[in-house]
């Protein structure tokens, strides 16, 4: 009876050897090992499928497969062909030209994030990039528990520990609808606190700071919030009359261009933070997240929108 657990990738190595030659001496040749070694391995084979495999030719001149052999060596070349194929992905794993990378993106970046994966995916074709969005506390989690290899946002964090290039500009600033009665002129504080706000949830990146400018503005005045839990609710909310929105201006790019949204003449704005591409100190990079992340870096302002 068969034993396949017993079949070894020398034992079919020498078989095909002796089917391309002819011969077990001119396979021994080829292999770098001595006749009885290679046939010692095609026994070990005969045995272990309990078939023959060679017939030796009449007047002594070398060896031909048997019909049982002829099945063997097929699948022998295509375990040969899977094989070299798995080197060379191996290598170009190893070299930085496949793989696969997770990119965690906040929820601001989703404006250009997929825009900058298209790029990638011209750039470094042999690596699947996957994208990752979530609000600024969870791309932190995300680094802290290795979900992601690499992260574009705002400010990094203090933890966990992590090695932070800039990438580019990121404005932010207040915005209304376009007609709206402070439009066109400059702002004061005391317009401000008049309105209301719209603005997103606890841990946001943009809701951080926001926080710090009224603040610094208004010394401590309350503000009329509002909370909505994404930038998409917020826009169509201040394009419906409901109130004034601090954002990113990444994110109301194309509604300012069109006229429909405006960006408020008020002190201090627009602040202009940085974009930044992390990832965490404590694990070493993949040789593919290296490639992507070189790849970003490269690109730099040209992947953000305007870029």
């Amino acid at each position: 009876m068969p034993r396949m657990d017993a079949v070894t990738l020398r034992q079919l190595r020498a078989l095909l050897a002796v089917a391309e030659t002819g011969s077990l001496t001119a396979a021994a040749g080829g292999l770098g090992l001595s006749p009885p070694a290679v046939h010692a391995q095609i026994r070990s084979l005969e045995n272990a499928l309990a078939v023959p495999l060679l017939i030796r030719a009449p007047d002594g001149s070398g060896s031909r497969p048997t019909p049982e052999a002829a099945l063997v060596l097929e699948t022998a070349r295509r375990i040969d062909i899977a094989l070299r194929g798995c080197v060379e992905q191996i290598a170009a794993v190893k070299a930085g030209h496949a793989g696969r990378v997770t990119l965690g993106v906040v929820s601001t970046a989703k404006y250009f994030a997929p825009r900058l994966v298209a790029r990638l995916k011209d750039l470094c074709p042999g690596i699947e990039v996957s994208l990752h969005e979530a609000n600024r506390e969870g791309i932190v989690a995300d680094l802290e528990r290795g979900a992601v290899d690499l992260a574009i946002m705002g400010r990094p964090p203090r933890h966990p520990e992590v090695t932070a290039t800039v990438l580019g500009p990121h404005p932010h600033g207040l915005v209304a609808p376009a007609g709206h009665p402070l439009a066109g002129r400059r702002v004061t504080v005391e317009d401000l606190v008049d309105q209301p706000m719209i603005t997103r949830e606890d841990g946001s990146g943009t809701r951080i700071l926001m926080t710090r400018y009224l603040d610094s503005q208004a010394e401590g005045r309350v503000f009329d919030l509002t909370v909505m839990g994404s930038n998409e609710t917020i826009k169509q909310a201040v394009l419906a009359g409901l109130g004034l929105a601090f954002l990113s201006l990444h994110t109301v790019t194309d509604e300012v261009q069109q006229g429909r949204l405006v960006t408020l003449d008020a002190p201090g704005l627009p602040l202009i933070r940085q974009w930044f591409l992390v990832h965490p100190q404590h694990a070493p990079l993949s040789p593919a997240a290296r490639t992507v992340h070189d790849r970003i870096v490269g690109l730099g302002a040209a992947v953000l929108p305007g870029g």
